[in-house]
């Protein structure tokens, strides 16, 4: 990791000295702007309720069998 940052301070260095020699020239050549997107969306209006309703619902009866054994 040592090693790692040095080589990455070395190239920095190595960079600065070229740019301020000359050799090596950075120029902003058009407008760096960052815009995010606008959007607009058109949605259905939800309106959410109550109701009071009575629902048939089907009943289960269950009959155990006997003193009887399943079958093998």
């Amino acid at each position: 990791m040592r090693t790692l940052l040095s080589l990455v301070a070395i190239a920095v260095l190595v960079v600065v000295g070229l740019m301020y020699f000359g050799i090596i020239n950075i120029d902003q050549t058009r407008q760096g702007v960052v815009q995010a997107p606008k959007f607009q969306a058109d949605v259905a209006k939800v309106t959410l309720g109550t109701e009071n309703k009575t629902v048939a619902v089907p009943t289960i009866n269950v009959e155990k069998p006997g003193n009887s054994q399943a079958p093998n």
